[in-house]
């Protein structure tokens, strides 16, 4: 089959790799579309060295493949799988779905949404399923403030404070106010004219720029603070610090960080999948890149040029 091919971090080619064999509790996917977010750079480049340590390859990439969210057509099953049989179109995440198969856990995939493409289904899974989980507990009514509203996790948290009935300001660059505003955000900010201002139920931070002191400040004195990765740190810790920060500051503040840790799971694609269904919410996709042009895809979303989500198709 052919795949991108990463034998070290900084590196990868387009190459050629045998078809992989579905283990226990697994099923082999034809690939149909990967999406790309900053996680796939981090993986890639081995930036911050963080992720090394904690399990992903000290030395190199422990897998050969880069990649993580997936749609595409299960082509075989192993053993003991009963959810899915060849043929079922799913979406999920798994390892290397940067290429024409891949495997993947039963645990993390679920059935595709009906009516949208293979590209939107494979623009879903992380970012929509961080945003979901980062937005647990929002009630109607309630006002929830989105940083850095254009991108992946952000696109994705307009749209779903919205569905649970919250009022939604989206914070984002020039270039993505037409975007925000269109994914149903009440009000817009464009940061590079005007900050934002009031206070907030919940704030999703996305990206890690804003310094924890003025986050507070925008804060209800109740009110949950949501940390969605750090892209301000160096070649170490890559903004991880910050989380620390937080979770020290934690018990002497009335508001409550919540550095976030999603998880990957069927159960969570699955609520995705319902409010899809449900013309809820719809995946952002801004652009597409065939699998011969992968890495660019990756630079696209790196110099955060994306507006929305962006997909490898195959």
């Amino acid at each position: 089959m052919k795949a991108v091919v990463q034998r070290r971090y900084g590196s990868a080619v387009l190459g050629e790799l045998d078809v992989p064999v579905p283990g226990q509790g697994e099923v082999l996917l034809e690939v149909r579309a990967a999406g790309v977010d900053m996680g796939t750079w981090h993986l890639l480049t081995g930036k911050p060295y963080l992720i090394r340590v904690i399990g992903f390859g000290f030395r190199g990439p422990k897998s050969p493949v880069p990649g993580r969210d997936v749609s595409g057509v299960v082509a075989a099953v192993g053993p003991g799988v009963t959810e899915f049989a060849p043929g079922d179109e799913v979406f999920g995440t798994c390892g290397g779905s940067f290429a024409e198969y891949a495997v993947a856990p039963v645990a993390r995939l679920a059935r595709k949404p009906a009516g949208i493409s293979f590209a939107e289904a494979a623009a879903v899974p992380i970012s929509g399923g961080t945003a979901l989980q980062g937005l647990r507990g929002v009630q109607a009514g309630q006002r929830v403030l989105v940083l850095g509203a254009g991108g992946g996790v952000g696109s994705y948290g307009v749209q779903i404070a919205k569905a649970l009935g919250a009022h939604v300001t989206g914070v984002c660059s020039t270039s993505k106010v037409e975007l925000v505003r269109s994914l149903g955000a009440d009000e817009v900010v464009d940061y590079t004219v005007a900050d934002f201002t009031g206070t907030y139920d919940l704030i999703l931070s996305c990206g890690g720029e804003r310094p924890l002191s003025r986050l507070r400040r925008a804060s209800t004195p109740r009110g949950r603070i949501v940390l969605v990765g750090a892209e301000t740190g160096g070649s170490v810790t890559g903004g991880f610090e910050r989380s620390l920060a937080s979770v020290a500051l934690n018990p002497f503040v009335s508001q409550k960080f919540v550095p976030l840790m999603s998880t990957e799971r069927a159960d969570v694609f699955d609520e995705l999948r319902v409010l899809i269904e449900a013309g809820r919410i719809k995946p952002p996709v801004d652009r597409t890149f065939p699998l011969s042009e992968a890495l660019d895809a990756i630079d696209y979303v790196y110099t955060r040029r994306s507006r929305g989500k962006v997909v490898v198709t195959i």
